[in-house]
């Protein structure tokens, strides 16, 4: 996957089309995403031992998007990812519009 957790990326489709966002985890066996702030969901918390009261309930969090939803964000701009092998063998991430390192 081209995307890793820490990237700054944009949604392209979906409910929160447009909204940026930092990666906070990273799914490549299932190609998912989780975005901060993006695609949020209510879950309804069962309260136990450790969960006594004020944290049971309701708890809104970010559910994972496909990958093929986000690209990375470069001046505001999505921007498709590449590779580059420099001269001292290192495989970097480039951004296709520009060819600057990510």
């Amino acid at each position: 996957m081209k995307i890793r957790k820490g990237d700054e990326v944009i949604v392209l489709a979906g409910k929160d089309k447009g909204a940026t966002g930092k990666v906070l985890r990273v799914y490549p066996a299932r190609e998912r995403v989780v975005v901060e702030g993006v695609n949020l969901i209510t879950k309804n918390i069962k309260a136990d031992q450790q969960r006594a009261g004020r944290d049971s309930g309701r708890v809104t969090m970010e559910a994972p998007l496909h990958v093929s939803n986000v690209a990375i964000v470069e001046d505001g701009k999505p921007v498709r990812v590449g590779y580059r092998i420099n001269e001292d063998g290192t495989k970097v991430r480039i951004s296709r519009r520009s060819g600057k390192e990510i």
